[in-house]
């Protein structure tokens, strides 16, 4: 995507060939800055501080992480303790974890001597899939919006309520919520987006009002608790949202809010999709949504914003009184009964374990168990 018409991904190889540049996201959207990643541990504390975030992101950062330790050692012993390492940054996003296992796996058959190359190999494989993989969901979900769409009277926009960023900073590039936004907008049809601020880091109002900006999408950013009325109201046609977790029967964990977002999207039979690539499905959980581990973030979060004063200097105010408890829950799991539709790299299924099998059949055992 282009930041002030210039193509960027979110990931990319320094000019030496071997050190990580990324977008520092906390600075967005008042100032675009990047940094440049030079060992494990710089890439463990991007992730962990959300420099870099979105569970596709993260999944390729961990990757070119460990390219960055192999660098420094290319042992067993190093190979372990940098997943390790790792896997500790963020409990949630489910690519994490499977990236490093793929590539610890993957790392663990080859000799030491060629452990950096097979590294770089398999982190810059796996950025190439991911966006292949964002520009499919992009056109399945565009087929969702054309249709919906046709039921619009002339010369209005279809209106898409998104929560949090599943854009193309939380992936290498496209997004996975905003990829059928974009694939719309390119082949013309008009789209208005409702954005929420999504408290308590306001990745909404950051980074996917930011992105739409840069691209030109017409949007309106919109506080959390609004859009229930803006769709008793008749201004919200459809729901689009990412994940960071999906169990094989079609639950999502997502960023906190987003279930309440399904529940007013139910009551006022508005359709709620949910775009994902089929690396956020974990196989291994079916029936009890209790098993997707929530993250609870720094309570600082919730006591303090960022934002530009007047003056136009960047600001961090308290906005909590002292003394005052506060609980960050960074996520919450919607359940599948109250989702339309998953719209993967495959094409679009109904939330449920037979859907989800059908479009990826080599998850599913003779006796019928996902794996």
């Amino acid at each position: 995507m282009k930041i002030r018409g210039i193509p960027y991904r979110t990931i990319w190889l320094n000019e030496d060939g071997w050190r990580v540049n990324v977008i520092d996201q906390t600075k967005l959207p008042h100032e675009f800055s990047t940094i440049t990643l030079s060992s494990d541990n710089d890439v463990a504390h991007a992730i962990r501080t959300m420099i870099v975030r979105g569970a596709p992101l993260i999944g390729a950062a961990a990757a070119f992480g460990i390219c960055l330790a192999m660098r420094e050692d290319a042992t067993n012993s190093s190979l372990v303790t940098t997943c390790k390492l790792l896997s500790r940054t963020r409990p949630t996003a489910v690519n994490l974890h499977r990236t490093l296992n793929d590539m610890k796996t993957a790392l663990m058959n080859v000799s030491e001597r060629e452990r950096v190359a097979t590294a770089y190999t398999l982190a810059n494989d796996i950025c190439l899939t991911d966006i292949k993989t964002n520009q499919a969901i992009g056109e399945h979900g565009f087929e969702v919006l054309r249709k919906l769409y046709t039921n619009k009277p002339p010369d209005t926009p279809l209106n898409i309520l998104t929560h949090c960023n599943a854009g193309w900073l939380a992936t290498v590039d496209w997004g996975t919520a905003t990829a059928p936004m974009y694939s719309a907008h390119n082949a013309g049809l008009p789209i208005h987006v409702w954005v929420d601020e999504t408290r308590p880091r306001n990745q909404g109002s950051a980074l996917t009002a930011f992105e739409l900006a840069q691209h030109g999408v017409p949007h309106t950013v919109i506080v959390d608790n609004a859009g229930g009325h803006l769709m008793q109201n008749g201004e919200i046609d459809l729901c689009l949202v990412g994940t960071d977790r999906t169990t094989a029967s079609g639950d999502v964990a997502n960023k906190i809010g987003t279930y309440l977002k399904a529940l007013a999207a139910k009551d006022n039979n508005i359709p709620f999709y949910v775009a994902l690539p089929s690396s956020t499905i974990d196989w291994s959980i079916t029936d009890d949504i209790n098993e997707i581990p929530i993250e609870e973030r720094s309570k600082e979060e919730v006591m303090y914003v960022s934002g530009r004063d007047e003056e136009g200097r960047l600001a961090k105010i308290q906005v909590t009184p002292d003394g005052s408890n506060t609980a960050n829950y960074a996520f919450d799991v919607t359940p599948a009964r109250l989702i339309t539709g998953l719209i993967t790299e495959r094409g679009m299924t109904e939330p449920s374990a037979e859907g989800l099998a059908t479009l990826f059949p080599e998850h599913v055992t003779q006796d019928h168990r996902t794996i």
